[in-house]
């Protein structure tokens, strides 16, 4: 994998598995995307003239809108080229509007093809190599560098922390940030409280 995309994938992974998973709007998986997989499964049903691709995307309930969505597509994009690309377009974002509404999330429009974070992508490559293990090295390897990263700071930082107000303060940042991330990893994982983030939240950390 060439350094930058690399890097792409460090920032990115490591910002997925230390945010809380109750914020859909920060962390949004590319079902909004134009070469997303739900954009892809309606391509095909739009070819085909079958629906099926893209019913697992959206409830039973919402079955009756999207259909009534293709049909009204399935014909008007028979009228020409330019009457094609606008009905898909109308068909995409009406699935795509169903399926994050279903999600509980907001429609914010279609997004463009490169707006796929990295670590996501190579999320759907291991499903598509029907193997882990690339994308399992990346991930572990991004959050210990990150940890590692932090530790270090932090280390540095105490060696001088009696040395001035300034230089305590810092080292106390280092500290709460360092700390935080390992807790973040540990809670998102599964982990229960440490006695430290018990303590923390009492004193505002």
């Amino acid at each position: 994998m060439p350094r930058l995309a690399r890097r792409g994938l460090l920032a990115a992974s490591v910002w997925l598995i230390v945010l809380p998973l109750g914020f859909p709007g920060e962390v949004r998986a590319h079902c909004d995307t134009l070469n997303g997989p739900v954009i892809e499964d309606a391509r095909r049903a739009l070819e085909s003239g079958d629906l099926a691709p893209v019913l697992k995307w959206v409830a039973p309930a919402d079955e009756p809108v999207l259909r009534e969505a293709f049909a009204t597509t399935s014909a008007v994009r028979k009228q020409g080229d330019q009457a094609k690309a606008l009905a898909d377009r109308y068909f995409f974002e009406t699935l795509v509007r169903i399926h994050r509404a279903g999600e509980g999330a907001s429609y914010e429009g279609l997004k463009p093809a490169d707006s796929i974070s990295p670590v996501v992508l190579e999320a759907d490559r291991a499903l598509a190599s029907g193997s882990a293990d690339t994308l399992v090295r990346e991930i572990s390897g991004s959050v210990a560098d990150e940890v590692r990263k932090r530790f270090q700071t932090t280390v540095l930082r105490k060696a001088h922390a009696e040395e001035s107000p300034e230089a305590g303060r810092a080292f106390v940042s280092a500290y709460v940030d360092y700390l935080h991330f390992v807790e973040g990893l540990h809670a998102y994982l599964g982990g229960e409280s440490s006695p430290h983030e018990s303590s923390s939240a009492s004193h505002g950390h």
